[in-house]
Formats: structure tokens, C-alpha cells, sequence
């Protein structure tokens, strides 16, 4: 039997919505740019090469958990996989922050509306009869956003600790920035400030107290993240495009294409 709007009982209206906007274009936006992010993330991801450019590291290629890494002085080496991967590192490391905005929930609507028309746009129904949520194989995986979040918190202090070292110079000498050093901290921040603005941090922080004036200092905490939470689906975009333009730049540098300016 049908459910939705075709459902028995429902008011029969034969236009499929009443819409006269460009009600489509917002879900065509997001589609061309998440490919290009696809197509972009897969081809760096695979090329297993100028990612370190000293004392930069690509934020696709850190921490590097394989032993065939290029050689970063300082940088998070953590082989945990040893001799036997001989496959691009990156492929092990963009799981966790893919895996946290593939089930983000602003990104689960992005995506469901501009892939799956789930559904296209406010007001404009779904192109199927029925419709079970996230109650299934394989959208009851989203669940695991929560999990995700704990992952892509490392990663972002391991991001954080690439922008310390990245004040020095090419000799690795301290005090010193260039660029790149501004490039990766901007990212950062972003990317700090798009997890930190997560649903589910913010259920974390204080979703479950039942008395804020017994916990004020969670409180506190919790009104901060509530104000980047309304900001979390620009944060969502902005961290998207810096996160590719900082490995952009430390393969422009890495490959020669580019010399890093240096301010001091």
C-alpha cells in the first residue's frame, strides 16, 4: 500500500508539487560539488605522492599509519600498519573524517535530497511510495555518527599539532612562517570549529543534563557550541573546501609548482 502523499485518505492533487521556484537548483549545487570533491579527494587519495613539502603535510596524509610514507621529521608518524600496506596512507586516513561527514546529519541532508531526491526540496514530495528512514540496512549505519565524532576529534588535534610544526623553516629550524603556515591554520580552525559544531557534541556537552544550574560550567560549554551549531551547515562547506585547498597547496609546493613564500 502506498504511504506519503499518494497514501489512502490523502487529498488526491495530480501536480506533483506546487512549487514555482528553481526549487532544484540548491540539490544541483550540492551534487556538482560533492562530486568534484569525490573526484578530487579520490585522485589525491590514490596518488601516494608530494604531500610533504617541509614543513608542511597534506591534512589528506596525516597521521601516516604505514611505514611507506615520505619522511616527516616531527610530523604524527604513527606506523600501526607497518611494512605490509603498500598502498597510499591516505586511504586508511580519510575513513574517519569521511566517515564523520558522510554521516553528518547537515550532510545527510545535503546528500539525500541532491542523490537520492529524499526528498528534492521542502514541499516537493519523494519520487517513491514508501519510505522507511533510517531504519534499515544500509542508512541504520548512520548511527555511527556519534562514534565518528571521537575519531575526527584525534584528527583534528593531529591537524592542530601540523599547524604548530609547520612555524618553522624548511631546515626545521622554529620561529618562522610562510603561507602555507597561514593555509593550514585557517583550515584548522575550520575544521575544529565544523566538529566542535556537531549535533552530536553538543548532545554530549549538555544534552542529557536535566538541570543547567547544577552544571555551569557545562552549561557555559553548551551555549558556545549551541552558536557554531547554527552555523553548521557554512562551517560544513567552508572546512569541505579548505581541507582540499590546504593538500591543493602542499601538493603545489611539494611537487615544485609553487615556492612557498616566506614572511620571517
Amino acid at each position: 500500500m502506498a504511504t506519503g502523499t499518494a497514501a489512502p485518505g490523502r487529498a488526491q492533487i495530480q501536480e506533483r508539487h506546487l512549487r514555482t521556484d528553481r526549487w532544484w537548483l540548491g540539490s544541483a549545487v550540492t551534487v556538482t560539488i560533492l562530486v568534484a570533491f569525490i573526484i578530487y579527494s579520490t585522485w589525491r587519495a590514490f596518488a601516494n605522492d608530494d604531500y610533504f613539502a617541509e614543513p608542511y603535510v597534506s591534512p589528506f596524509y596525516s597521521p601516516c599509519l604505514s611505514t611507506n610514507c615520505d619522511s616527516m621529521p616531527m610530523s604524527a608518524n604513527a606506523p600501526l600498519f607497518g611494512d605490509w600496506w603498500s598502498l597510499s596512507p591516505a586511504l586508511i586516513i580519510l575513513i574517519f573524517p569521511l566517515g564523520f561527514r558522510m554521516t553528518c546529519y547537515y550532510y545527510r541532508k545535503a546528500y539525500y535530497r541532491g542523490f537520492w531526491a529524499s526528498p528534492s526540496a521542502c514541499a516537493v514530495p519523494e519520487p517513491r511510495s514508501k519510505y522507511s528512514g533510517e531504519t534499515k540496512f544500509p542508512l541504520i549505519i548512520q548511527n555511527s555518527h556519534r562514534y565518528f565524532l571521537y575519531f575526527a576529534v584525534v584528527v583534528a588535534g593531529i591537524l592542530t599539532w601540523d599547524v604548530i610544526i609547520a612555524f618553522r623553516d624548511e631546515h626545521g629550524a622554529w620561529g618562522h612562517m610562510g603561507l602555507g603556515t597561514l593555509v593550514l591554520l585557517a583550515n584548522v580552525l575550520l575544521i575544529w570549529a565544523y566538529t566542535l559544531s556537531c549535533h552530536s557534541c553538543r548532545h554530549i556537552i549538555g544534552g542529557r543534563l536535566k538541570n543547567f544550574s547544577k552544571h555551569p560550567v557545562r552549561y557555559r560549554y553548551w551555549q558556545l557550541v549551541s552558536r557554531l551549531n547554527t552555523k553548521h551547515m557554512q562551517l560544513a562547506w567552508a572546512s569541505l573546501f579548505s581541507v582540499a585547498l590546504a593538500d591543493l597547496y602542499v601538493y603545489f609546493v611539494a611537487s615544485g609548482a609553487f615556492d612557498d613564500p616566506r614572511f620571517f
